[in-house]
């Protein structure tokens, strides 16, 4: 990671919400969610959330030998986003320590502010990072 990136830079980044990104797409296959409110998912929110923050750190990094994991979010998700409105993404970073970022984030819907919070990714390399990842795997294959 470039020692560039240093706190204070401030990022943007948008995104438009489809169908399959609300609560009774999201989850089709549990039951009583398919009877909830049709408006973006906390969970895919907070996805939206993490990919800005890749998106902002992006320019800074040897993509794809290098590449970023998400290790903490806290965030508040204020008010319901129907589908077909865009997600406009502003974030600053607020810390940089090692291979660790960590994010100050906020998000609008064109109507209103949806969300805020912090989130924090990590600097991998990701040849290591899938083989501890196999190896998981197949402990875990090992031991069913």
């Amino acid at each position: 990671m470039s020692p560039d990136l240093q706190p204070g830079f401030r990022f943007e980044w948008s995104y438009t919400v489809p169908a399959r990104a609300t609560v009774p797409q999201l989850y089709h296959d549990t039951g009583f969610c398919r009877d909830m409110p049709d408006v973006l998912a906390t969970g895919y929110m907070v996805g939206m959330m993490e990919l800005a923050c890749l998106h902002g750190m992006m320019p800074f990094m040897d993509w794809p030998r290098e590449q970023s994991v998400g290790t903490m979010v806290h965030f508040s998700h204020f008010a319901p986003t129907p589908p077909g409105l865009t997600l406009a993404v502003k974030g600053e970073v607020l810390e940089v320590e090692g291979r660790r970022v960590r994010f100050r984030v906020e998000a609008w819907d064109g109507v209103e502010r949806i969300c805020e919070g912090t989130h924090e990714r990590h600097v991998i390399d990701p040849v290591r990072f899938n083989a501890k990842v196999a190896a998981k795997a197949a402990a875990g294959a090992g031991g069913a």
